[in-house]
């Protein structure tokens, strides 16, 4: 039978297994070996080796690790990347328990062999709606190599014998930049590696520190204003995490800038869950927990925020009690009941509940014309229960001021009544005479369509409030 009729016959599974072998292809970041590869020969053994010629040998096996072989082809080359494979483990064990094999010389053809086997394109992922939480990674297919020479690199960086002043000449800013962008790979295994590389290369190259700070800062800003998609987020805020401890006090402009524009702004993202216990940071500044934002994206923060209560300070917290108490007010008037009961649950702390006791005067008033209206209106029972639990604390806690304020409530929630009972009796709004004895806040809520109309008849509206 000839080829062309085979595939007439079954031409749809050739065209399947064509298409999904092209998918594999490029799902591995690691197809780009060397069409034309001088076969690789085994050298001798570096323990086996005379002092004089240790050197010599362990560059020989740097050079012949800078080859690159195809492993999405399981069987090609399978001698060389078995030779290439035990060289990469001599190296790294050499490096790992031998003194005085890091000489100057070797410094650069080591930084070479790096990076030829761990800078590359990373291809974009096969799955555009990619979910770390659900689907699983793409795996990396020259791993066997790979782990290797990330171990090498690591073993390098924290050898006894490592002189930092030799290596900023070739790990210097490119360097560094590239390999932040290998943060984007989809295996966690490459990731975990880097996340540690880059540590110990802050720690070591101190001339990098304030380098790698604002390449990071860019990573994070170009992941929260422009694509929303980067998958080493959760290991760079492990690593920020480390720094900022390390920060001497007070913080610099720098470092506070960074608080308040990058990582707050990170509970914005989409992605949160994946990240969100690295991203707890001590700042109070500015909290954005707008109702646009997702149930569960509110709840974290709140966690978040609860978590940084626990431990301030109080003259800390008479700094932020205002912004912080506005937005769980706003927390709680959510129709979410989950948001809402979240932000509830904050007076079942018996550290933050002192805290607003020693602070009532200020904080009943922000909260109480929000905890009153919506136990009149939420839906569900469970949120008005534990209203009325908050409202009977505050009670106990400063019973004049609480009567104070209902009487306060009442008296505008009157004006508010009749001022609307004024637009309605003059038809300067369409509305039912029955409408007009329900509350008014709930009066104004389901007529907010006509706020158009209102705009439009404002001078007749406010002559006969003058009136």
């Amino acid at each position: 039978i000839s080829a062309a009729a085979a595939a007439k016959v079954d031409g749809f599974p050739r065209r399947s297994m064509r298409r999904a072998r092209q998918r594999r292809s490029h799902s591995s970041s690691q197809f780009r070996y060397q069409s034309s590869q001088v076969e690789l020969t085994p050298l001798p053994l570096l323990k086996d080796a005379p002092v004089a010629e240790l050197h010599d040998l362990f560059c020989k096996k740097l050079q012949q690790c800078c080859v690159l072989f195809d492993f999405l082809d399981c069987v090609a080359d399978l001698k060389g990347k078995e030779i290439k494979r035990a060289a990469l483990n001599e190296l790294v064990e050499s490096v790992a328990t031998s003194r005085g094999v890091l000489i100057e010389p070797l410094y650069p053809e080591a930084i070479k062999m790096i990076s030829v086997n761990i800078f590359r394109t990373l291809p974009p992922s096969e799955n555009p709606e990619f979910d770390p939480e659900e689907d699983e990674p793409a795996l990396e297919a020259s791993w066997p190599h790979l782990q290797l020479v990330y171990e090498f690199f690591l073993r390098f960086l924290e050898s006894p014998d490592f002189q930092p002043s030799l290596a900023k000449r070739y790990v210097d800013q490119k360097f560094v930049l590239q390999l932040l962008e290998l943060f984007d790979s989809e295996d966690p295994r490459e990731r975990e590696y880097l996340k540690t590389i880059l540590h110990r290369v802050y720690g070591k190259l101190l001339g990098l520190r304030a380098y790698i700070r604002k390449q990071i800062n860019n990573i994070f800003l170009r992941f929260i204003y422009e694509t929303e998609r980067f998958n080493g987020v959760a290991e760079l805020l492990e690593i920020l995490g480390s720094i900022i401890n390390g920060f001497a006090l007070p913080l610099k402009s720098e470092h506070k800038q960074f608080l308040v524009r990058v990582l707050i702004p990170l509970h914005t993202a989409k992605s949160l869950s994946i990240f969100h216990a690295q991203v707890r940071v001590r700042c109070l500044d500015t909290l954005t927990l707008g109702r646009s934002y997702r149930s569960n994206r509110v709840c974290t923060v709140c966690n978040s925020i609860e978590e940084i209560l626990d431990v301030i300070e109080p003259s800390q917290f008479i700094r932020v009690q205002e912004p912080l108490f506005k937005q769980i007010a706003a927390c709680i008037s959510s129709p979410h009941f989950q948001v809402a009961e979240r932000a509830l649950y904050f007076w079942n702390n018996e550290y933050i509940l002192s805290l607003i006791e020693e602070n009532c005067q200020v904080i009943l008033p922000l909260v109480f014309g929000t905890l009153y209206r919506v136990s009149k209106e939420h839906w569900n029972q469970t949120i008005i229960s534990l209203i009325y639990n908050v409202l009977k604390t505050f009670m106990e806690m400063n019973s004049k001021l609480f009567d104070d304020l209902t009487s306060s409530y009442k008296v505008e929630k009157q004006k508010s009544r009749r001022f609307w009972t004024s637009l309605y009796s003059n038809r300067l709004l369409p509305a039912s005479p029955a409408l007009i004895s329900r509350s008014a806040s709930s009066f104004t809520l389901e007529h907010s369509s006509h706020t158009a109309l209102l705009v439009r008849r404002l001078p007749v509206v406010l002559v006969n409030v003058r009136r």
